[in-house]
C-alpha cells in the first residue's frame, strides 16, 4: 500500500448516527493537531452550516474524531462526504488549548515505582523527576475512565512498559507513565501504569456543572513539586471550593496557586 494512501484520511460509519474520521495510523502530534482542527471546524460549522446543524457531539481522539448526529433529521451521506473533504483539506489546531499547572508530590508512598524506574533508566531518582517536571504535555483525548487524559510529551528516556502484572488498586489522583504517555487516574480501579506520584487536584468533579472532567484534548499541562504538607494543606482546599480548578490555570504570565 502506497505510504500516501496510508496518511489519507478516512471516513468510517460509527452505526447509523455518527461518523468517525481516521488520520493515519499512529500516535503522533501532528496527527492529533489535525484531528484538533477538524473539531475546531465542526464546532463553527455547527453554527452556521445547516449540515451540520443536529451535530450533538464530536469526541477527539489520539488519531480520529467521531462526530454525531441525529439521523433522522440529516442527510447523513452529504454529512460524512463534507467531514471527509475537511479532512483532506487539512488544517492543524488553531485555537490553542488551556495551559495548566498542576501540582504532584513524589514523597510516602505515592510514587512506588520511582526507584525501579530510574534504576532501568540509569538515572538518579532526582534526575527522573526532573525531568518530569521539565516536560510539557498534550491531552490527546480522554478515555478509559471518565476524566482520565492520555498525554504525550514524556521524555523518550523516562518510557516505561505497562506493569507485566496490573494491580487491583490504583488510587486517586495517582501521576502515571506508561510508553510515551503520562496520565493521571482520576477514580480508584484497577491500573497498570508505574504509578511516580499524586495530585490533590481532583481530575473529574460531578460538582463541576457541564464540564467535569478538568482537562480537554488539546490541553497543555506541566507538574510542579510540592511536599506531603503541601499537599495536604491543597487536599483540604481543593474539595471544599477554597482553591477552584481555574486557580490552576496559566495565564500570559504564569501564576501560581497561593
Amino acid at each position: 500500500m502506497d505510504t500516501q494512501d496510508l496518511l489519507a484520511p478516512r471516513l468510517l460509519a460509527l452505526g447509523d448516527a455518527a461518523w468517525t474520521v481516521e488520520f493515519g495510523r499512529e500516535i503522533s502530534a501532528t496527527l492529533n493537531a489535525r484531528v484538533m482542527g477538524l473539531a475546531e471546524r465542526v464546532a463553527l460549522l455547527r453554527h452556521d452550516d445547516p449540515l451540520f446543524a443536529t451535530v450533538s457531539d464530536v469526541v477527539p481522539t489520539f488519531r480520529s474524531l467521531s462526530v454525531h448526529f441525529d439521523p433522522l433529521a440529516t442527510d447523513a451521506g452529504a454529512l460524512g462526504q463534507r467531514l471527509l473533504a475537511l479532512a483532506r483539506e487539512g488544517g492543524e489546531q488553531v485555537r490553542e488549548g488551556r495551559r495548566w499547572r498542576l501540582p504532584v508530590c513524589f514523597e510516602g508512598d505515592f510514587a512506588p515505582d520511582l526507584p525501579r524506574l530510574a534504576q532501568a533508566k540509569g538515572l538518579t531518582e532526582a534526575e527522573v523527576l526532573a525531568k518530569l517536571l521539565e516536560a510539557q504535555f498534550r491531552v490527546y483525548m480522554i478515555g478509559f475512565l471518565p476524566g482520565f487524559p492520555y498525554m504525550g510529551g514524556l521524555p523518550p528516556e523516562l518510557a516505561m512498559p505497562r506493569l507485566a502484572s496490573p494491580r487491583q488498586r490504583v488510587p486517586a489522583n495517582s501521576l502515571a507513565v506508561a510508553g510515551e504517555m503520562c496520565s493521571v487516574y482520576p477514580w480508584e480501579s484497577p491500573g497498570g501504569w508505574n504509578l511516580l506520584g499524586r495530585t490533590p487536584v481532583q481530575l473529574f468533579d460531578l460538582k463541576q456543572a457541564g464540564q467535569p472532567a478538568m482537562l480537554a484534548a488539546g490541553d497543555l499541562v506541566r507538574w510542579y513539586a510540592v511536599s506531603l504538607d503541601e499537599y495536604e494543606r491543597l487536599q483540604q482546599l481543593i474539595p471544599s471550593g477554597a482553591l477552584p480548578r481555574e486557580s490552576f490555570l496559566q495565564a500570559e504570565e504564569p501564576t501560581c496557586p497561593a
